[in-house]
């Protein structure tokens, strides 16, 4: 992905969430990628590994073609469903979680490889790695939010904007995470935000497809700053053309 990369609505699922409403995790994604998700990133803190595999290779294989599955942290997951033929991307890690440059070595130059970045340290080590190295970078928290209650102090939209600012010499894109509401889609996208990142805000709905609709139809209805829309990483430029064919 190049820093210039329109992202859109990425969902982080959440199986307690999922299932307040009796709908699930593939409910939920199912019902999302529909309404025009982008990219999913399997996330349970919880899950054994056996148990995250097969939440994963389901998911992968309920999407298809029609958005990106990554996983949450679990490189070993990744690498496991790929391995059995499961449309999965690639991994999405935090500060604390393997090196970025060991996921990129282990799933090659073609796989999809995020990474959490909140201060300008992050930043600094980023624009360290060879170019190629991370597609998108996660940064957040925006605001205080009870699906990650160990996360760092929260950035704001000004705070956002700063690390985003700082972002653009590593040339990868910046998806917000954190407490993300429909209210922040505009404001997130004028301060520098590929795409929004979003869990409660579909997992926990009661109809997630209602709720998903309403974040991707805010973000593409957003002011535009110089027209930029999504180039770069062209895994995810096949899905977003994909999903205007199906429109």
């Amino acid at each position: 992905m190049s820093a210039g990369s329109d992202v859109g609505v990425y969902l982080i699922t959440d199986a307690t969430l999922a299932d307040r409403h009796g709908i699930g995790v593939l409910g939920v994604v199912r019902a999302a990628v529909q309404a025009g998700v982008r990219i999913v990133q399997v996330r349970d803190k919880r899950a054994s590994a056996r148990d995250l595999l097969a939440l994963t290779s389901a998911v992968a294989d309920a999407v298809g073609d029609r958005a990106m599955v990554v996983v949450d942290d679990r490189l070993d997951v990744a690498l496991a469903a790929r391995h059995a033929g499961h449309a999965v991307a690639g991994v999405h890690l935090g500060q604390s979680d393997l090196p970025v440059e060991v996921a990129r070595a282990l799933l090659g130059p073609d796989a999809h490889v995020g990474l959490t970045a909140n201060t300008p340290a992050h930043l600094e080590a980023v624009a360290r790695l060879p170019r190629g190295t991370v597609d998108l970078l996660g940064v957040g928290v925006v605001h205080p939010t009870t699906t990650k209650p160990d996360h760092p102090p929260a950035l704001g939209h000004e705070g956002f904007a700063r690390i985003a600012r700082l972002a653009r010499d590593t040339g990868v894109p910046c998806v917000a995470i954190g407490g993300v509401t429909l209210d922040d889609v505009v404001p997130l996208g004028a301060a520098g935000a590929a795409g929004v990142a979003v869990v409660s805000g579909i997992c926990a709905a009661a109809d997630p497809g209602v709720a998903a609709a309403a974040y991707v139809a805010a973000w593409t209805d957003r002011p535009r700053d110089g027209g930029r829309t999504g180039q770069g990483d062209p895994r995810l430029q096949a899905v977003v053309t994909d999903h205007e064919a199906d429109a």
